[in-house]
């Protein structure tokens, strides 16, 4: 690919972007406020409500742990559909072995730290991304993870909806570039100035862009025409992924988006509270001009003495016209709506009254349902490539067998908390109907699969797939039968 291709898709891809930037900088700094890098100035200095920034975390940390949660099993690897029966058992112990070696290196990687940076860009600016590298041999996972900011990058999307062509913008110094990029070959002008100043920083640019052959990775310092690397890869590093997105979009939009004017109208609420309290403490006075008392001389301190004029008012409150008592009320109900639409109010506080198992299965599975679309997009955008790259590292590495996870032979078992809330519905019906159809008589029992049923009832729970049996053992008295037989047939002879 010609390198002036790669660096008008990388213009166009940058052009798209500008419209967002304003949007997504309203939205973190009443969400998530940063810290300008180029600038001393702390930001949030004009936050006076905390609810938005409150509810945001909340929301990150409860998508890591209804997603991924740290140290726990939350995906495995199971015969695809395409598996003959009598193949599955033993494949399915070969698999259960591969997921639990692929869980292992994410756990001892920075994956939940990174990805939990990640989910904090998904709910404020709804969209992010993670890189996912390959470590150097030798580190304690093969997995390194890095949680790109979403101001630095300018995504591309294909025509069935994939982001799947990634621009990065980043800063090195010296010997970071040295290290990124060890076999690059660097300008003097940029050696000498490594040497005159080691915390020198470089800017680079990065593109990853899909070919016929992978994807082709480039990096370029800025203002040079020679890359730093130039090379081909089986499978994307980025991983992109929205919260959700509207027709004829390319980035996605967040939940913070969605209540923004609600966020802004509570914190200006707060602040006229804070003014209104300010003024009801100190008050406003007045005092007549008599040529005794100068009010720039008055200090309102207890004890102290203000001369005045005889026959004079002297120094005197001021009588407000109102109160602001309605603020309440306007306020609570900002609050509830902004906690609404990030999700904290779905199930009740620790002190309110205790819920029973029914209601707590039927507020679970609405906000499955609630979540059913987000879920689903985060699995196709987020997990699954998540998952494939991480068993290719591992596959080249030769630390699992030469399998690839195609849906058809080898398939993602997704065993996390919300996928297992999503099946409780059908786990909660299946049983009802066995439970109905036994109490009708053994005639009517007689139709009831047991053996599927409890195949059905541990995939929708979760249960590795080594422990489900495909073939049901014989029934007591067909494996009675064979031995009577048997025993009769030596007997003749």
């Amino acid at each position: 690919m010609d390198l002036s291709v790669i660096e008008e898709r990388h213009s166009r891809a940058t052009a798209r972007k500008q419209g967002w930037g304003i949007y997504w900088e309203e939205c973190y700094r009443y969400a998530l406020p940063q810290k300008d890098a180029s600038s001393t100035k702390r930001k949030g200095n004009d936050l006076y409500d905390a609810t938005a920034l409150d509810a945001v975390e909340q929301l990150a940390a409860s998508l890591l742990g209804h997603l991924t949660p740290p140290w726990t099993q939350w995906f495995g690897l199971k015969p695809g559909p395409d598996v003959e029966r009598e193949d599955y058992d033993a494949l399915a112990s070969v698999l259960e072995k591969a997921g639990k070696t692929l869980q292992s290196h994410f756990d001892r990687s920075n994956f939940a730290v990174e990805l939990h940076q990640s989910f904090l860009d998904l709910v404020v600016g709804g969209t992010a991304s993670l890189l996912f590298e390959e470590a150097d041999p030798g580190e304690l996972s093969a997995f390194r993870f890095s949680s790109v900011p979403l101001a630095s990058v300018a995504l591309e999307e294909n025509s069935n909806g994939k982001l799947d062509g990634t621009f990065r913008t980043l800063s090195l110094t010296g010997s970071a570039l040295m290290k990124r990029y060890p076999y690059a070959e660097l300008p003097e002008s940029v050696l000498a100035e490594m040497e005159d100043d080691a915390s020198t920083e470089f800017p680079i640019r990065e593109a990853v862009i899909p070919n016929k052959n992978g994807y082709l990775y480039t990096a370029f310092l800025e203002g040079e025409s020679e890359p730093l690397a130039f090379v081909t890869l089986p499978q994307s590093p980025f991983i992109n992924f929205r919260w959700m997105k509207t027709p004829g979009e390319i980035y996605g939009r967040s939940p913070i988006m969605k209540v923004l004017p609600d966020i802004k109208t509570a914190n200006k609420v707060v602040e006229l509270i804070l003014k209104n309290a300010s003024i009801a403490i100190s008050g406003i006075w007045q005092a007549d001009d008599d040529g005794v008392l100068n009010p720039a001389n008055v200090e309102l301190l207890p004890g102290t003495i203000i001369p005045k004029a005889v026959g004079s008012k002297g120094l005197t409150p001021l009588e407000m016209p109102g109160r602001f008592d309605v603020s309440q009320i306007v306020l609570e109900d900002l609050r509830s709506r902004i906690r609404h639409a990030l999700l904290i109010d779905r199930l009740p506080q620790i002190d309110a009254r205790a819920m029973t198992a029914t209601e707590v299965i039927e507020r679970t599975s609405e906000m499955s349902l609630l979540l059913g679309a987000t879920y689903g997009r985060l699995q196709s955008e987020l997990l699954t490539p998540l998952i494939q790259r991480g068993f290719s590292i591992l596959r080249k590495r030769g630390e699992v067998p030469d399998f690839r996870i195609d849906g058809r032979m080898v398939e993602i078992d997704y065993r996390s908390p919300l996928a297992r809330a999503q099946g409780q519905k059908h786990i909660q019906n299946t049983l009802s109907w066995i439970q109905s159809v036994v109490a009708m008589g053994p005639e009517a029992a007689g139709s009831v699969n047991l053996s599927q049923a409890a195949v059905f009832l541990g995939e929708a729970l979760g249960v590795p797939s080594d422990l489900i049996r495909k073939e049901p053992l014989a029934p007591l008295e067909n494996i009675i039968a064979e031995a009577e037989t048997t025993i009769t047939k030596g007997e003749n002879l």
